[in-house]
C-alpha cells in the first residue's frame, strides 16, 4: 500500500484570474504564498495557504472550457473547508453577497454542512466542525 502523508494541495483552473484572486483571498481568505505569470503559457500561478499550510494553486489560462455539470462532472468535485460555526460563516458569506445552499446535515455524521459557488462556479463545501 502506498503510504501517503496528507493532500499536498488542490489545482484549480480560472476564467477571470483577477476576480477569482479576490475570492479566494479577500472572501475565503486564503494568503498569497507566491504569484507567478508565466509568459510562455499566458498563465497565472497563484500558490495559496490556509492557516500557513500550501493548499491551493489557482491558475489561468486562456480559452479554457466550461464546466460541463454541477457537480457530477468528471474530474474535481468539490473543496470542502471545515470550519468552527456554520451560521457565522454563512452570515459572513451572505455580508460579501454571497448565498450559500441551505443547510444539510452529513447523515454519517450529524454534522452541518452547505456549499458556495465560486466565480467559475466550482462548488465549495463548508463543513462544521
Amino acid at each position: 500500500m502506498l503510504q501517503l502523508n496528507r493532500v499536498h494541495h488542490i489545482a484549480v483552473i480560472c476564467s477571470d484570474y483577477a476576480r477569482s484572486k479576490i475570492f479566494y483571498t479577500e472572501i475565503l481568505g486564503l494568503t498569497i504564498v507566491r504569484e507567478t505569470f508565466r509568459e510562455e503559457r499566458h498563465s497565472y500561478k497563484l500558490d495559496l495557504s490556509l492557516n500557513g499550510i500550501y493548499v491551493i494553486e489557482l491558475f489561468s489560462f486562456p480559452h479554457t472550457p466550461s464546466r460541463l455539470s454541477q457537480p457530477e462532472a468528471t474530474g474535481l468535485r468539490h473543496i470542502a473547508f471545515e470550519v468552527d460555526n456554520l451560521d457565522v460563516t454563512i452570515a459572513l458569506l451572505n455580508d460579501k453577497n454571497i448565498i450559500a445552499e441551505p443547510v444539510r446535515i452529513d447523515e454519517w455524521t450529524g454534522k452541518k454542512f452547505t456549499f458556495i459557488k465560486d466565480p467559475d462556479d466550482l462548488p465549495i463545501e463548508f463543513y462544521e466542525k
